[in-house]
Order: C-alpha cells, then structure tokens, then sequence
C-alpha cells in the first residue's frame, strides 16, 4: 500500500537511523510509517526532517513516538485502535489460563513422555474463586474484563480516575487493589508514566498465590524485581507477552517453570494485523490528499489547533 501511493524508502535494521539516510531525505520526507516496537520515531529522528507532516504507528500503543514533541511542532501523530482490541483480549485470556492452569507445562510433560510414566500431571491452580484486578480499564481493558464477567470471574481495576460507564470497583492505591485480589493484569500503555508501576511493594501486595499477567509493555514491570518474587515464592506464576528488551528475554524467566512466555503475539493474527497495516496506510493517504486523518492521537486531535513551529 505504500509503494502504491508514496515513495518508499524503507529502513529495516533495529537501531537508529543512519546518517547518510537522514541527510538524503532531510529536504524531502513528509510522511513516516512506524512499523511499532522497536521501529521509533523520537525527536532526536524528527528533528532532522524539517518537512515531516505526519508519523502514522503501527499498534495502538505509541510509546516508541515522542507525540508529545510532534504537537508542540504541528506534526500529527496516528495509531491503529480498535481494530485489535478483541484479538488482543483473546490472547489475554488464553494467556491467563495458560499460566493458571499450566497448560503449556502440561503439554510438555506429554512430549517428554512423563505420563505414560509418571502418571497423571499435578494438580494446578484455578481461576474459581480468584479475583482479578486490571491495571488499566481502557478499550482493551474493557474487552478483557467482559470475557471475565462470562467466565464468572470477578473483576476489579486502577485507573488514576474512576469511570462511570463501568459496573467494577474502582481503586486509586495500586498496592491496595494487589492486596485484595489473586490476579494482575496489565494493559496501561507504556511511557515515562506507567514504568517499573509494577514493582517489588506491588508483587509483594500480591503475594505468594498471586499471579501476574502482562499485556501491556515490558517497561511497565520491574524485571528484576519480577524474577526476585518468582524466584523467592514471594507471587505463584507469571504470563508475559511483552519483556523490557524485546526480543531479548532474561535467562532466569526462561529457566523457570512458573512463568508462561510469549514472543508479542497480542494482536498477532494475520486478519488483525493486515487491518492495522491498511489503518497505517489510510491514515497517509489520507493526509497525502488534504483529507483529516482517520485516528489521530489525543496529543495531536484533528483539527490542530497550534501552528507548526
């Protein structure tokens, strides 16, 4: 869709954008497509192309774009929404029973013939009788806690604000809400606000039936502190889609059995992702055409209300 409407100059390699490539496109590039985590579209990036209009992410968390230094010079910010929520919410749940009821373990106690041996797998823990209490209640959060409520399994949320639309109590101390239920799930968006908001005095609130999920960002949980409490019994288990250093997992999760890893897989469904990639591009064409863009980000709502510096 983009080498249809636009000429491409595609940069592929993790890392920062090489020299050479800013100075030949500093005169001319107008629309950059971020293709997410960790393709990042910072000031540092922005600042060397003065005729930057737009930055249309790939994802509905945009943490890897400074949006913030992009509406202070006029440049509209976009993302996917929406489109992924239920996919996402799917996941979440898979990931929940899987890490509650060890089923990837299970599996693999079949593939190592310790059935037929050993006998019957362990009995695991359950999602009867537990709470769980989301860590962010927006639009994902909201899919995630509806297959909750069908599954019987009461729900509870922090936000900095409580929301009136929503049937779930509300709790403004983090540490409180992680005292009073057996589950965490996270999904807040990442960013200088939300990191390491999972810490030691959280999972030590959880405690040593507690089970954290993480399907927001890697940087919202304290790794270190994470692999102490799973290490020590201070929490049960742990399901993670996302790690503070993607792809790079630390050894000591991946030795351990109580946790249930995922590479980044919440939105990872061919149909899902082929819809973000058409959202990514219709959000150029659009602005390409002098048309309002489809999704802009709050820091920068259409129509823009400050000039361009």
């Amino acid at each position: 869709g983009l080498e249809k409407n636009f000429t491409l100059h595609a940069y592929r390699e993790p890392g920062e954008v090489p020299e050479r490539l800013l100075a030949e496109l500093a005169g001319t590039l107008r629309f950059i497509a971020v293709c997410g985590h960790p393709g990042r579209a910072d000031s540092a990036l922005m600042q060397r192309l003065p005729k930057l209009q737009i930055v249309s992410n790939f994802g509905v968390g945009y943490d890897n774009v400074d949006a913030k230094w992009a509406a202070e010079r006029g440049i509209m910010v976009t993302n996917t929404p929406d489109i992924l929520n239920e996919e996402v919410a799917d996941t979440a749940i898979g990931l929940l029973l899987c890490t509650v009821r060890e089923l990837p373990r299970a599996d693999r106690y079949i593939r190592a013939g310790e059935w037929a041996k050993n006998g019957d797998f362990r009995l695991t823990a359950s999602l009867r009788n537990r709470a769980v209490g989301m860590v962010g209640l927006g639009r994902i959060g909201k899919a995630i806690a509806s297959r909750l409520d069908a599954m019987r399994v009461p729900v509870v949320y922090h936000t900095r604000r409580p929301q009136a639309d929503v049937p779930y109590r509300h709790f403004a101390d983090l540490i409180a809400m992680a005292r009073a239920v057996d589950v965490l799930l996270c999904i807040v968006p990442g960013g200088a606000a939300t990191k390491h908001m999972i810490g030691a005095a959280v999972l030590e609130a959880l405690g040593p039936d507690g089970i954290l999920i993480n399907m927001a960002r890697g940087s919202v949980v304290d790794e270190p502190a994470l692999i102490e409490a799973l290490r020590d019994g201070k929490i049960l288990s742990a399901g993670l889609d996302v790690f503070a250093n993607e792809p790079n997992v630390p050894a000591e999760l991946i030795a351990m059995e109580n946790v249930v890893l995922l590479p980044h897989v919440g939105s990872a469904s061919a149909p899902t992702r082929a819809a973000m990639e058409q959202l990514v591009v219709d959000n150029l064409v659009h602005w390409k055409n002098g048309q309002p863009p489809l999704t802009p980000v709050p820091e920068t709502p259409w129509p823009q209300t400050k000039a361009r510096a």
